[in-house]
């Protein structure tokens, strides 16, 4: 064989494993082309699911929080309430009362076997505490389930005498009487309520104060 033909025989074995090298190079490309679309229709699957169910979880939330605000139509609101500090007895208009002129120190917040004096609850109030009164002649496990309640920060829990309901829920400048302590109004008037917007001293401590009873 001459050597003219031994160079265009390599010459063409050459050109041949560069096109199978290009095409090679070209199904790569074109597979990760098609991996990178997977991925990135994978990602646009999880990311609308996941809308889906973060919305799916707030209209569930909203939904609850509006029943639960349609629960609580019978609050009473006691509006422009004073709020002197003094230090003699005060007569209130609201049993348990729910705002006023009150003593200069607070009642610590948490839960109470027996009566506290008002003017130091009413403090309390003030500084966003939800009080919850019951009657003295609740009996002992519907007792326990209120301290279930209680058992949070900015809450107060007693009883009290001539309460004229089973329970009551006061907040500064609301109320809400109810005759069980199994009723969703409770968890509702707290989430509301509690630290909550009527709050006259928001940032104020519930603790730090008084606890001495009546």
């Amino acid at each position: 064989m001459s050597n003219k033909k031994r160079s265009t025989g390599t010459a063409a074995a050459s050109e041949a494993s560069k096109a199978r090298a290009a095409k090679l190079a070209e199904m790569q490309r074109q597979a990760r082309r098609k991996d990178r679309r997977g991925a990135a229709a994978l990602w646009v699957v999880a990311g609308v699911l996941a809308i889906a169910l973060i919305g799916g979880v707030i209209y569930a939330g909203v939904a609850r929080s509006r029943q639960m605000d349609a629960a609580l139509g019978d609050v009473a609101t006691f509006p422009n309430m004073s709020a002197n500090h003094v230090e003699t007895d005060v007569t209130y208009e609201q049993t348990p009362p729910v705002g006023g002129d009150h003593h200069p120190v607070w009642q610590n917040c948490g839960i109470y076997d027996t009566p506290i004096k008002s003017i130091h609850g009413v403090h309390s109030l003030e500084h966003g505490a939800v009080w919850i009164t019951y009657d003295p002649s609740l009996p002992a496990d519907q007792v326990n389930k209120l301290k279930g309640y209680a058992g949070q920060t900015f809450m107060l829990l007693s009883p009290y005498p001539n309460l004229g309901s089973k329970v009551a829920l006061s907040a500064w400048g609301h109320q809400l009487k109810l005759d069980t302590v199994d009723d969703t109004k409770i968890t509702a008037f707290i989430r509301d309520y509690r630290q909550g917007p009527q709050t006259p001293e928001p940032g104020a401590a519930c603790t730090g104060g008084t606890s001495e009873v009546a």
